[in-house]
């Protein structure tokens, strides 16, 4: 039996214990959503007065350049490189991660219909986050019309599916739903194998794990920095290029910001000769400078140390609730395998957006995706053993005494 008096033990423990300091969380608060939207870095609103009082305000169109708001994309994205196993240069912050997917998947295909111009397949999983098959389906529409969508329904389909015919490849590296990890390295070697390209949506893991996009020979990355990366909400997403293709390829939203001489004022484009290619249009200053609050804080951590507390909190949040609430008919849908576990937990109930929102009547902030997914964040930088503990007390609650039976929680709002 796994009791409070242990919980405590190990958060004496904790090596990351401090850094809960560094984050502005309500009071009474158990957090388990920074998987959907990370919590504040305390140094965020003095960041964010700072842009708006002095170098908005104040300094007014000057910041460009002294401020240095024009190369802030590309500091960014080298900022954030070892986070994600890049170097520098490599990696810029603009955009939405939709916007980004767009740009990296138009590369793609450019780049295998010259390569490649037999292969007329892009692959993904029915289950990714489905913005991503929207893109894809909505860039075929447009512009790949030759080219088809085909969907695997499990992760163990995806080596019989590529094949000859696969040109790309786009795979969510941490799944939204059921928090399955694919193994980069691998799959890397088996698109390459069949001649394709890869392209990861690090969404659910950047800030998550330790993530080597270089050394497993990634080709593209794209992902969102306001889960695991605090960032703040809707902040610009993060986008990456293996330096090896970045002279084979370009993406066809070439706005000013990626021409190579933007202020020739040129009428026609010239991209950029880096990853400043990949961007389009201006940026927006003021959430855009926020991201590297959350990033400056896991610069001062370890990322394999998180890791390790994500993944000791998520077998403790695994054993507690089966522990605690087997009863109740709670389904976990998150592998047990580590190698194969990202970091949130997701339990399924025929009651699971009810339960919820009776969890967070109670203080305790989690999320539901369709269908039945009651889905649980861990985030290692500002949640602790004694915080999962009180987390699944309250759940068991939730369920012992029905509180998810009231028609008030049974009622949808428009974000679930």
């Amino acid at each position: 039996m796994i009791t409070l008096p242990q919980c405590e033990q190990w958060d004496q423990a904790d090596e990351l214990a401090a850094f809960k300091a560094k984050f502005d969380l309500p009071p009474n608060t158990i957090y388990l959503d920074g998987n959907s939207l990370g919590a504040m870095p305390r140094h965020a609103m003095e960041r964010a007065q700072e842009v708006i009082g002095q170098e908005w305000r104040t300094d007014l169109i000057n910041s460009w350049n002294k401020a240095g708001w024009w190369t802030l994309p590309v500091r960014l994205g080298d900022q954030m490189s070892p986070l994600i196993g890049a170097g520098q240069g490599e990696t810029i912050v603009s955009d939405s991660t939709s916007v980004n997917l767009f740009k990296v998947l138009a590369a793609a295909v450019n780049l295998q219909k010259e390569r490649h111009p037999e292969k007329k397949v892009i692959l993904a999983e029915r289950d990714s986050f489905p913005t991503d098959l929207y893109i894809i389906e909505g860039f075929n529409a447009f512009f790949g019309k030759d080219y088809r969508l085909e969907l695997i329904d499990e992760p163990a389909e995806l080596q019989a599916a590529v094949n000859a015919e696969t040109a790309v490849v786009v795979l969510s590296h941490v799944n939204y739903r059921t928090g399955y990890l694919h193994d980069m390295q691998a799959t890397n070697r088996l698109v390459h194998e069949h001649q394709g390209l890869v392209i990861w949506d690090l969404c659910h893991s950047a800030g998550a794990l330790p993530i080597e996009l270089k050394d497993s020979g990634s080709d593209f990355a794209i992902g969102c920095t306001y889960k695991y990366l605090n960032a703040g909400p809707g902040a610009p997403a993060l986008l990456w290029v293996n330096p090896e293709l970045m002279s084979q390829i370009s993406q066809p939203l070439s706005g000013w910001w990626g021409h190579k001489h933007p202020f020739a004022m040129s009428p026609s484009y010239e991209a950029a000769n880096g990853i400043e290619r990949f961007l389009c249009g201006t940026q927006p200053i003021v959430s855009l400078s926020l991201v590297a609050c959350g990033v400056d804080v896991f610069l001062q951590t370890d990322l394999q140390a998180v890791r390790r507390k994500s993944l000791a909190l998520t077998d403790l949040f695994i054993a507690l609730v089966e522990q605690e609430c087997a009863e109740f008919g709670l389904r976990l849908v998150t592998p047990r395998d580590h190698h194969y576990r990202g970091s949130h937990v997701s339990f399924a109930h025929e009651q699971g957006y009810a339960a919820i929102q009776a969890l967070i009547a109670r203080g305790v902030i989690g999320d539901y995706r369709e269908p039945e997914v009651m889905r649980f964040g861990i985030t290692p930088l500002y949640l602790s053993f004694v915080d999962i503990w009180q987390a699944v007390q309250h759940i068991k609650a939730v369920f012992a005494n029905k509180e998810w039976d009231k028609p008030a929680y049974k009622t949808r709002s428009k974000v679930t």
